[in-house]
């Protein structure tokens, strides 16, 4: 099935709450069914394996900012390679709505891509699409569906919230990169604590320290983090996970960023951050397009393949 961003848009603001209900439980029912070998993908819990081939277009933060994903589709044209190669994968790092106006419409692109590719868009989970434990704040979803639906608000934002817990929570691509949305789960042991976080969640910290935490850059200690959950965790975390992983660098998003990224730990995380305006006021955006069979040597050689807008 080919994905026509214009056509997905026009239907996004269109789509009524009945019609949106039902685009998220179908989403709920392939993303359940997703489990071991998905086309080139591998799924084992919430975690995402891709071999290191192909190319991958990696989408930051977009809190229900419409406008800059189809910036970056428009720019990238990513969409059309995807149509014409199934080696050509299009990974989202979470947090869709919330913040900005087009929450709703923002679920519903993303939604409806997945289901027109499958076996070729990742969606990752963000904080903004945690447990309900861990609900962020301020939280302005159920006032932006209000706005939205009308009355029905409340059966569309019910059932988004069943959604979440299908997200993933990791993409590993091997010898290459780890992406999670947040950060690195400080005293988690082994690939299969990233894979099963939301199994073990709240009775381990994993989920939330990937979903909430963030890199600290100036001490090597970890420690608690002003956004009241998660860690500020230190390089020593990073490069303990990255060895274990046997990948060079940690992707991820949750932070804005005043150029759109931003490294921390010597080049070893890359923060995307993929919206502007209000209320962040970032001057740029960013997205990254990269050749996964391309081999590491300076992860500071990234910054060629980052795109800002």
């Amino acid at each position: 099935m080919r994905a026509s961003f214009r056509q997905i848009v026009k239907e996004a603001f269109e789509t009524d709450c009945a019609s949106f209900t039902v685009l998220v439980n179908e989403t709920a029912r392939t993303l359940s069914k997703e489990n071991g070998k998905i086309g080139s993908l591998h799924v084992t819990g919430r975690l995402v394996e891709v071999q290191p081939e192909g190319k991958a277009l990696v989408i930051g933060d977009l809190h229900g900012d419409l406008e800059s994903l189809a910036d970056i589709f428009q720019k990238s044209r990513f969409l059309q390679k995807m149509n014409r190669d199934k080696g050509a994968f299009l990974i989202f790092l979470g947090d869709y709505g919330d913040r900005g106006a087009c929450s709703a419409e923002v679920y519903y692109t993303i939604l409806k891509l997945k289901l027109a590719l499958p076996e070729q868009v990742v969606l990752v989970r963000g904080n903004h699409e945690g447990p309900d434990d861990l609900k962020p704040s301020p939280h302005d979803l159920p006032a932006q569906f209000q706005k939205r639906f009308g009355k029905e608000w409340n059966e569309a934002y019910t059932t988004i919230h069943k959604l979440f817990p299908y997200l993933y929570s990791a993409v590993l691509v091997k010898e290459r990169y780890i992406m999670i949305h947040g950060g690195l789960p400080t005293d988690a042991k082994s690939i299969a604590d990233i894979a099963f976080a939301h199994a073990t969640h709240p009775r381990t910290t994993y989920l939330e320290e990937m979903l909430w935490s963030d890199p600290n850059d100036s001490s090597l200690e970890t420690c608690a983090s002003p956004r009241g959950a998660g860690k500020l965790f230190g390089q020593d975390v990073t490069e303990r996970w990255l060895e274990k992983l046997g990948v060079k660098v940690l992707i991820r998003g949750h932070e804005s960023c005043q150029e759109g990224f931003k490294f921390d730990h010597s080049c070893k995380i890359l923060t995307l951050f993929s919206r502007k305006g209000p209320p962040y006021f970032n001057a740029h955006g960013a997205y990254i397009e990269i050749d996964l069979a391309e081999k590491l040597g300076n992860t500071e050689q990234l910054v060629q393949h980052i795109r800002r807008f």
